[in-house]
């Protein structure tokens, strides 16, 4: 071997060493440093070293994971039958604690771990409420008790639980009609509460609106008055000065309407003195 494959061979070894001495983690990414197959480290994320052929590193998945438990038969706390369907949001925090609790780091061991207990913590739970609060009491206190009992066992795995969540609820045969009538009378009792509340206002609405429309009417009545008496105090004064413009002239025109309305029909019979005020004007003609 000559002396330039020699270089050629040490070359390609320092290269080999220096890329298998970095380490890139994510930020996505959860990292351990072993060293002859013992812990040592947690690395951060970003570029990390390690020594070849002696340090050893694992990564996890960082980011949000999803288990989705089989449905689980539970008991009430009268003892109904409940068929319960659940899943859990999880990631790791822990990542020590996660490679030593689930023997390196297998998923399948940290997940049957994890759904032993959301079965357990499930039947604890549905085991202190009645198939009423079950049904439709309070079920975000329900989903976050459970998330809370859940995340005090989860610290062990290395994991939090972010979310626990119930997808769904069946009942046996024998439960659902009593509780279909159950959830109907609820329903229609809620219902009746609305209308109830609905008529009320209505009979509100109506009452300011009667109230609105006596006001209204007042007010115009009111001002139709006025109106009604300005006009007639103006129509006296237009009267009174017209008179006393010229009274024998006002005299004579009344006369004259008072000749138009009692002769109007043909059949008309006065019985008068012919020397009365009546016929003062007539007289006063004939005699021009």
């Amino acid at each position: 071997m000559n002396r330039s494959t020699l270089t050629t061979l040490l070359v390609l070894l320092i290269i080999t060493a220096l890329a298998q001495s970095v380490v890139i983690v994510r930020d996505t990414e959860k990292a351990i440093l072993l060293k002859l197959g013992a812990f040592e480290r947690t690395l951060d994320p970003g570029l990390n070293f390690k020594i070849p052929f002696i340090d050893n590193v694992i990564k996890f998945e960082g980011r949000l994971r999803s288990l989705d438990t089989p449905p689980d038969r539970v008991l009430s706390n009268e003892s109904k039958p409940l068929n319960v369907d659940a899943f859990v949001k999880y990631m790791i925090v822990d990542a020590e604690t996660y490679y030593t609790a689930t023997n390196g780091g297998q998923t399948r061991v940290a997940e049957d771990t994890l759904q032993r207990r959301v079965k357990d913590k499930i039947r604890n739970e549905f085991g202190k409420r009645t198939l009423q609060e079950v049904v439709s009491g309070d079920r975000d206190g329900l989903m976050e008790a459970l998330k809370n009992s859940l995340g005090e066992d989860a610290g062990e795995l290395g994991v939090k639980i972010v979310d626990f969540r119930v997808k769904r609820i069946d009942f046996e045969r024998e439960l659902r009609t009593s509780v279909f009538e159950r959830m109907k009378t609820e329903r229609n009792r809620i219902a009746e509460e609305l209308r109830a509340e609905g008529r009320e206002s209505a009979e509100k609405i109506r009452a300011d609106a009667d109230k609105q429309r006596t006001i209204i009417l007042a007010n115009a009545t009111r001002e139709s008055e006025r109106i009604r008496g300005d006009g007639d105090a103006t129509a006296t004064a237009t009267y009174a000065e017209a008179f006393n413009a010229d009274p024998e002239f006002y005299d004579f025109t009344r006369s004259l309407k008072a000749y138009r309305e009692t002769f109007k029909d043909r059949g008309d019979i006065l019985l008068i003195d012919p020397d009365s005020d009546y016929f003062k004007y007539l007289n006063k003609s004939e005699q021009d």
